[in-house]
C-alpha cells in the first residue's frame, strides 16, 4: 500500500530510506508537475537542495520529473539554503521553488518544501490542493532520463543562487560598517546550508561547524542552546567576541549569543529588530507574530502604535499576511523571521546581520540594546521543554487540554486559556507569566513553552507541567 504523503506545518518531511525515497519524491513532484500545468502558460520552477544525505538525488529527481512534463527548471548545483531558492524564485519570475530540506529536523530526515512566485512559503490552500493530486504511484522513471538531455532541450538551466544571494546582501547591507565596528564576531553554521555564504562575507571572523557533514555530527541542527553549547563555550573561552549567530540546517532560523557565551532566543531577537527597525530606521508597518510568541511584542507594539496579528503556527500563515499587507515583521518563537525590505521568507542569516549592523552602527553591545527594549516591556526570560512521549501518550494530554482539565500545574492557578494553535495557560492578569502547550507539527514530541521573570522562575513553571502531565 502506499505511503499517504501529508504536508504539515512546513513541508512533507520524513525519514530517509523509510518513506523518503526517490519512488516518493517522484510522486510528489508528480503532482507539483500536474498542479502546475493546471494553472496553464509556460511554468518554471527553482529547485535546490540543502546539506542533507542525498539532498542532490533527491533535487535532481524532482528536476527530471518536472522537466519530463515540460516545465523549465532552474537548479542550483550545490547545496543551498531555503532563503536562497525563495529569494531565487522572485529573481527568476519563477512559478514555483522547490528546496529538498528537513530543516531543522534530525540527520535521518529530508523534507520537500514548496515556496511562491512572491518568494515566501507557497500558502496553505495550494500545498493542499497539491496534496491531493498525489497519486499512489509514480508514472515516471527518473533512471531513464537524463539531465543533459534536457539542457538541450532548453528545459533544465543550471543557476547561482550562493552567489545571486550574496550580492543582495551587500546591496543592503553596510558590510563596511559591521567589519571596521571593533567587534569580533563569530558564526556556527550547525553544518548547515548558511556556511558558503559566511565564509564568502566573513572569512575573518571566527567559524564554527563550517564544513560540509550531511550526518551534522549526530546532531539535529536547531539553533537552540541544548544543541550549542561548544559554541556557547567556544564564546566564554575566547571572552573577546561581541556576538555569535547560529543558523540552521537550511539556514532560514536564527540564534544568537552575547559576548558572554549566553543565548538569547528569538523573542529578544523579534523585539531588538522590531526596536531597531521602527525607533532608529523610521520604519512602521503590521507585526505578525506566530501563537508561541511572547506577549511583550504587543506590549512593545502597543507603545510605538504599531498594530499586530497573532497567527497559527506555520510560518504560512505569517507569510500570507506579509504579501497581501504592510508588513514591518513576522516572527515565530522557532527563530523563524522576516522583515520589511526583503522577502516574506525566514532567514537567519538576514536577521542576524541586521542585528550586527544595528550594534555596529549603535556603537552598543547586544545586551545594552536588550536593555533599552527592557525599559518598554520589563525584563523576561522564555524557555522550552520538548517531551519525548509515546503517541497514545500525548493523545490523552491533549485530549484533557480540550477538555479544560488542568485548572493548575502545581501552584500555578490558570487565569484564561487560549488555544488558537495549542494551548496557552495565563497565570496572571498580565500575561507576563504563561504556559503553552502544543504537539509537533513534524516530529512526535509535545512541545511545552513558559515565560516568566526569571529563567528559573520559567523552568519551575515548566518543571510543574512536565510533574502535572506525567506525574
Amino acid at each position: 500500500m502506499a505511503t499517504k504523503i501529508k504536508f504539515g506545518t512546513d513541508g512533507w518531511r520524513a525519514i530517509i530510506a523509510q518513506d523518503f525515497t526517490v519512488e516518493n519524491v517522484t510522486r510528489v513532484a508528480e503532482a507539483t508537475a500536474l498542479w502546475l500545468k493546471a494553472k496553464g502558460g509556460n511554468p518554471s520552477v527553482v529547485v535546490g537542495n540543502d546539506c542533507r544525505f542525498a539532498g542532490n538525488l533527491f533535487a535532481e529527481t524532482t528536476t527530471k520529473v518536472l522537466c519530463a512534463n515540460g516545465i523549465k527548471v532552474m537548479l542550483a548545483p550545490d547545496f543551498v539554503s531555503t532563503p536562497m531558492v525563495s529569494l531565487g524564485t522572485l529573481h527568476y519570475k519563477a512559478d514555483l521553488g522547490i528546496i529538498l530540506t528537513a530543516s531543522h529536523n534530525p540527520p535521518s530526515y529530508n523534507g520537500f518544501k514548496l515556496k511562491g512566485s512572491y518568494g515566501g512559503p507557497l500558502l496553505p490552500a495550494q500545498v493542499s490542493e497539491i496534496e491531493d493530486m498525489i497519486k499512489d504511484a509514480s508514472t515516471i522513471d527518473t533512471l531513464k532520463l537524463s539531465l543533459e538531455d534536457f539542457t538541450a532541450k532548453g528545459l533544465l538551466q543550471i543557476v547561482d543562487l550562493e552567489t545571486m544571494y550574496i550580492n543582495k546582501v551587500k546591496e543592503n547591507f553596510d558590510l563596511d560598517a559591521i567589519k571596521k565596528s571593533g567587534i569580533n564576531w563569530a558564526y556556527d553554521a550547525m553544518y548547515g546550508a548558511g556556511q558558503n555564504v559566511m565564509k564568502k562575507l566573513f572569512p575573518e571572523i571566527t567559524l564554527l561547524h563550517c564544513d560540509h557533514n550531511p550526518g551534522f555530527h549526530g546532531q539535529a541542527p536547531e539553533p537552540i542552546h541544548k544543541n550549542l553549547t561548544e559554541f556557547s563555550e567556544l564564546i566564554k573561552k575566547r571572552g573577546d567576541i561581541g556576538c555569535g549567530l547560529v543558523t540552521d540546517g537550511d539556514a532560514d532560523r536564527i540564534g544568537l549569543y552575547d559576548d558572554k557565551g549566553n543565548f538569547v532566543d528569538s523573542h529578544h531577537i523579534i523585539l531588538l529588530l522590531i526596536h531597531y527597525l521602527h525607533k532608529y530606521k523610521g520604519m512602521s508597518g503590521k507585526v505578525c507574530t506566530a501563537f508561541s510568541t511572547t506577549p511583550k511584542v504587543q506590549t512593545l507594539c502597543k507603545h510605538y502604535g504599531l498594530p499586530i496579528d497573532v497567527v497559527k503556527i506555520g510560518f504560512k500563515y505569517i507569510c500570507e499576511i506579509m504579501i497581501h499587507e504592510d508588513v514591518l515583521l513576522g516572527g515565530e518563537e522557532s527563530g523563524g523571521i522576516a522583515i520589511k525590505g526583503h522577502i516574506p521568507e525566514r532567514d537567519g542569516i538576514w536577521m542576524g546581520l541586521v542585528i550586527w549592523e544595528f550594534m555596529a552602527k549603535s556603537g552598543k553591545s547586544l545586551n545594552e540594546l536588550i536593555k533599552e527594549v527592557y525599559e518598554i516591556t520589563g525584563p523576561f526570560s522564555f524557555e522550552r521543554n520538548d517531551l519525548h512521549i509515546k503517541e497514545e501518550v500525548k493523545q490523552k494530554i491533549l485530549a484533557n487540554c480540550l477538555q479544560n482539565k488542568y485548572a493548575q500545574f502545581g501552584n500555578y492557578k490558570v487565569q484564561r486559556v487560549d488555544d488558537l494553535d495549542g494551548f496557552k495557560y495565563f497565570f496572571d492578569n498580565t500575561n507576563s507569566e504563561w504556559l503553552m502547550i502544543r504537539a509537533s507539527g513534524t516530529e512526535p514530541v509535545l512541545r511545552t513553552y513558559a515565560e516568566s521573570s526569571s529563567r528559573e522562575k520559567a523552568f519551575q513553571i515548566l518543571d510543574a507541567c512536565k510533574q502535572t502531565l506525567l506525574g
